[in-house]
């Protein structure tokens, strides 16, 4: 597959399809919604049109990450949870560093996570995040 802006060799998808992939497991662990999502909450979320939210959730379930059922609510498949959840832990360390290590202000903080998350190696986020737990510091909050 070739790479697009924004994907690093263990990254699979674009930024963009991790974005909207990491908010639909937002939004599932928010509602505990069990039987999928709407797509009009992802492009709430994203504030995005619902075409662009249409136009992912095709390439995910193209990749194997999400399933829609025929009432057109969107759920995550198994690796798609595992992927998604990665990427959420990855954002919140990451924001969590730039503020409480930095001092960096919630929303930039929260922003250039976002950028940041998709930019290191699976390699060098897994052991970022097996530092700071050998630190004491659980990103899981």
């Amino acid at each position: 597959m070739p790479r697009t802006q924004g994907e690093t060799p263990e990254h699979n998808l674009s930024m963009a399809n991790e974005d909207y992939l990491e908010s639909i497991y937002r939004i599932m662990e928010e509602t505990g919604e069990s039987d999928g999502i709407k797509s009009v909450t992802v492009a709430e979320q994203l504030n995005v049109s619902k075409a662009s939210v249409n136009k992912a959730i095709a390439n995910l379930k193209e990749a194997g990450y999400v399933e829609q059922n025929r009432y057109g609510r969107v759920q995550l498949t198994p690796s798609g949870r595992s992927y998604a959840r990665h990427v959420w832990r990855c954002h919140r360390m990451l924001r969590s560093f730039l503020e409480r290590d930095l001092g960096v202000e919630h929303d930039v903080a929260d922003a250039e996570a976002c950028q940041m998350e998709h930019a290191l190696s699976l390699d060098t986020q897994n052991r970022w995040l097996e530092y700071l737990e050998a630190q004491g510091i659980n990103v899981e909050e």
